[in-house]
């Protein structure tokens, strides 16, 4: 797995040793170094990132300005000489903050931890069935098949391409087994998945000939979480 990365930092020598730090690890791709923010924002805007290296102070825009301007992050790296920066970091859910001056084996452990959290969920994402209890049995069902989940008082039915499966499980319970990337709650009675959706309009989804509503409390996180995902502008 390759993780495409840039580096934003605006002292010449701290970014040459970013740099040479990410060529020594086979699983970071540098696509690009900034000395300034604005043009990474225009870089970001038309290339796919998985990782951003980040420097705080910079001149024309600071790190944490350039991340709230950000409707959707990458996993972000914080690289900065001044520690009283951290909290505000960890608030926007930075991956890491490593204080200069930090060795290579600090970056490294740095960089293994955010290639664990992107295997996790692209380890989420290759899951290929799931088993759900029904009356009389165990059955296994393709996640690829799954179109949206509906709540029907005691049981939840799960519409598939080919059938519906009832269950008793809880919507709580579905949601820990199926992979998060690709479904998503959109209601108090409904889960999507999101590569089935066929359009969106006026807060209601279409999936086949169902209209599934999108309701008030789950309309921001649905949203958002399209954004996130890099499906949606």
């Amino acid at each position: 797995m390759k993780i495409n990365c840039i580096a934003i930092e605006d002292e010449p020598l701290a970014l040459k040793k970013i740099r040479e730090f990410i060529e020594q690890v086979d699983y970071l791709h540098l696509l690009e170094g900034f000395n300034n923010a604005p043009e990474a924002i225009g870089f970001l805007k038309k290339n796919p990132v998985d990782l951003i290296f980040l420097d705080i102070r910079m001149k024309k825009l600071s790190g944490i300005q350039f991340l709230e301007s950000l409707q959707s992050r990458p996993k972000v790296i914080i690289t900065s000489a001044y520690d009283e920066y951290a909290l505000k970091g960890y608030e926007l859910d930075v991956a890491d903050y490593l204080l200069k001056p930090f060795s290579f084996e600090r970056f490294l452990k740095s960089a293994d931890k955010v290639y664990n959290q992107l295997n996790v969920v692209a380890g989420e994402q290759s899951k290929e069935y799931i088993f759900v209890k029904t009356e009389y049995r165990i059955e296994k069902i393709e996640i690829k098949d799954i179109l949206y989940i509906q709540g029907m008082k005691d049981y939840l039915q799960i519409h598939t391409v080919n059938r519906k499966i009832m269950t008793l499980q809880t919507f709580k319970n579905l949601q820990e087994i199926l992979p998060p990337f690709d479904f998503f709650r959109v209601h108090h009675s409904y889960i999507v998945s999101i590569s089935k959706i066929e359009h969106i309009e006026k807060n209601r989804i279409r999936i086949g000939k169902e209209l599934i509503p999108i309701s008030a409390g789950y309309k921001d996180s649905f949203y958002s979480a399209l954004k996130e995902r890099k499906m949606l502008t």
